[in-house]
């Protein structure tokens, strides 16, 4: 059972799902396959993936009940003004009556924001998507949904490695009800570096494994991405092994030694 984390309003997202930014078509289908028969019962896509109906497909082929998969997507940039559309577009193309997470992929212009996040509450409370959020938002702008609405999004989708990890953002997040969600965890990361490989050889796993795990324990959602079977199954097998605090806190010092080398 892969662990996850409580969604203000209900419900739990898995601390490590199965991202399929540019895969298409068949391999697309593949990958997701791949994933589910690993054991992911988290599945990210979005409308601009041009990917929905693949994952769909992939998760109805696979014999997994419906209801034991986290399935996000994300509104395109442009669509903003419609929401409706877009939502019922992405639910045929998946081929369910729910997602459990739909998100705001980018901010849109400032003088739609608000509007844009009504209409995301409008579809939850519809029961279109379980949970509503938002990606790529600076806490700033998820303050002025929060101030025009009185409601924040249950999670901001953001790149998140290392490399990137900011304490006082992810305090601010958790303050104010929103679960941070990383994207691009091992694009931001450099796998050689001497932390990550010493890290890695004292519990006999990838450094790779050592940044998911990294995130597992921080209770960040991490979404990695792979069309290659093995590298699916090993992103996922980070439950064997624990890193302990004081690995923790020399993983967290990457941020800062990246901040020195600027």
């Amino acid at each position: 059972m892969i662990p996850a984390v409580d969604l203000a309003g209900g419900g739990s997202m898995p601390l490590v799902g199965f991202g399929t930014w540019q895969l298409r078509g068949r391999a697309a289908y593949q990958a997701v396959r791949a994933a589910l028969d690993a054991g992911y019962r988290h599945l990210d896509t979005a409308t601009m993936y041009g990917n929905e109906a693949e994952v769909g497909r992939a998760l109805r082929d696979s014999g997994v009940p419906r209801g034991d998969v986290f399935v996000t997507t994300k509104l395109q940039p442009n669509a903003a003004g419609r929401e409706r559309a877009t939502i019922a577009a992405s639910l045929r193309a998946l081929g369910t009556d729910y997602v459990d997470l739909w998100l705001v992929h980018w901010p849109p212009p400032s003088r739609t924001m608000v509007a844009n996040w009504r209409e995301f509450l409008a579809v939850r409370d519809d029961g279109l998507a379980r949970s509503v959020g938002v990606s790529n938002y600076s806490t700033a702008q998820i303050d002025e949904l929060i101030a025009a609405t009185g409601e924040a999004p249950v999670a901001n989708q953001i790149p998140w490695s290392p490399s990137q990890h900011d304490e006082r953002r992810l305090a601010d997040s958790r303050e104010r009800g929103v679960v941070i969600e990383g994207y691009s965890p091992l694009k931001g990361t450099d796998l050689r570096d001497r932390v990550l490989v010493d890290v890695a050889a004292a519990h006999g796993v990838t450094a790779a494994q050592v940044v998911l795990r990294w995130h597992v324990q921080h209770e960040i959602p991490v979404i990695p991405k792979s069309a290659d079977p093995a590298r699916i199954m090993a992103n996922l097998d980070l439950f064997g092994f624990s890193l302990t605090p004081d690995e923790m806190a020399q993983v967290d010092a990457l941020s800062e030694e990246r901040s020195r080398r600027r």
